[in-house]
């Protein structure tokens, strides 16, 4: 047969067969798309930082980065000490070091918690209120002035009865607050923690609901965290993962899983000297909640380590050495947030996240480019790895990790070119295996 004969098409099945399955399909395709929309393709910080509600103010953010900064002036006061602390390679050591110091200067926090559960306690009503209500003060003064972290909000005590009322009238007095100051703010989250069973975060989503209804809100305008700090939240009493229950419980209102690591650990009975975002047990649940969101819009987030770097430098470098080495094993294991519990963290949480973004970089560069020029290589890409390189490329752009003007050099591609990778159509992907 001749290369340029034309083929004969011959079909078998009627028109009405196709029609017929695709009719029968249609509440299954409804369903994924309910269900999985897929990442909402919004910036993800690459931190959460807890700071108790009668401690915050309104210089925290300020003075947190410059505590971060004096850290390093004191234990790791050049490039090259801080990357023997680390073990950076030698090509990385500077292009780290200016960025973290840069960040620090510029934006030291990417999400700020102020903590109204463990970190703050129990409290008289009456200082609770005050505080809640100073709280959306501080947070609307500083989207008004500029000055705020892309992300802010407050972790308010559990839906469990003995302080379920408390927790309610905090989250309350938070966000009247925060209407009365001129409305929620775009970079709001709440942290609903302790979660044990699907019905408390259907209650959270119904108090959200009243409160939105209440002021005249659009229908969904707030979201919240669900943070896993019970192990009936990874395996429910019946077998079922229950986490996977409550991201659909939150009915479209959860965007993201936080591991709490140290309550999550005492409820399995870890000793306290092994508990650790790297135990065993913290990496089941982690896989379960990665699983669980997957496709979904919801995020998971590492926790965090209680090693503080603190004291003579000897015990700052190991306490900086174990957190950039946790942070960089929580990278390589696609949970790109954790949490930071002290300011001398987040120079060693910078440099990992921009070591680890910086170090793939032209790799990553190279490949998409070849992906989008249909050019050969010695890998062949699909759809879904051009949606994972775009994703890793847009994340070292959003934390400062990378440039867009070299971004744009070695890919030849504009931020709205790597978005557009990044949330292929779910028809893509799926022919891509095809």
């Amino acid at each position: 047969m001749g290369q340029g004969q034309q083929e004969t098409v011959a079909t078998s099945l009627a028109g009405a067969v196709s029609e017929e399955i695709s009719a029968s399909l249609a509440p299954v395709d409804a369903e994924l798309e309910r269900r999985y929309p897929g990442d909402p393709g919004t910036r993800q910080p690459v931190h959460t930082v807890y700071v108790p509600g009668d401690a915050f103010a309104a210089d925290t953010l300020r003075s947190w980065g410059d505590r971060a900064l004096a850290a390093l002036d004191e234990h790791a006061p050049d490039a090259a000490s801080f990357a023997a602390v680390l073990g950076l390679a030698d090509d990385l050591a500077e292009p780290v070091y200016s960025r973290v110091r840069a960040k620090l200067e510029r934006e030291p926090i990417e999400d700020l918690r102020i903590d109204f559960e463990d970190g703050y306690g129990p409290r008289p009503d009456a200082e609770e209120d005050e505080a809640a209500a100073r709280a959306a003060r501080l947070v609307a003064e500083a989207y008004a002035q500029g000055t705020a972290a892309p992300y802010m909000g407050i972790r308010m005590k559990c839906m469990e009865a003995p302080v379920r009322d408390r927790g309610i009238r905090t989250l309350d007095v938070f966000l009247s607050g925060l209407m009365r100051a001129g409305g929620l703010p775009g970079g709001l989250v709440l942290t609903l923690p302790k979660v044990t069973y699907p019905e408390q975060v259907t209650a959270m989503a119904r108090l959200l609901e009243a409160f939105e209804k209440a002021h005249g809100l659009e229908p969904g305008r707030i979201g919240f965290e669900i943070q896993i700090e019970t192990s009936q939240s990874i395996l429910a009493a019946d077998g079922t993962a229950a986490v996977a229950r409550m991201i659909q419980a939150a009915e479209g209102r959860a965007t993201g899983l936080h591991y709490g690591t140290f309550d999550y650990s005492a409820c399995l009975g870890v000793s306290a000297a092994y508990q650790a975002s790297d135990h065993p047990a913290a990496d089941h649940a982690k896989a379960v909640m990665q699983v669980a969101a997957a496709g979904t819009g919801v995020r998971v987030s590492d926790g965090s380590t209680n090693v503080l770097p603190v004291g003579p430098t000897e015990k700052v470098h190991d306490a900086w050495r174990l957190h950039y080495g946790l942070t960089r094993r929580a990278l390589a294991r696609a949970y790109y947030q954790g949490w930071d519990m002290h300011p001398a963290h987040i120079p060693t949480r910078y440099a990992a996240v921009f070591a680890f973004y910086r170090e793939g970089f032209e790799q990553a560069a190279a490949r998409l480019a070849r992906y989008a020029n249909r050019a050969g290589g010695d890998v062949m890409d699909e759809p879904a790895t051009a949606k994972a390189l775009s994703g890793y490329l847009l994340r070292g752009l959003d934390c400062g990790a990378l440039d867009i003007a070299e971004v744009a050099r070695l890919t030849g591609l504009t931020r709205a070119d790597l978005e557009g990778f990044a949330a292929p159509r779910r028809g893509d992907l799926t022919a891509s295996a095809q």
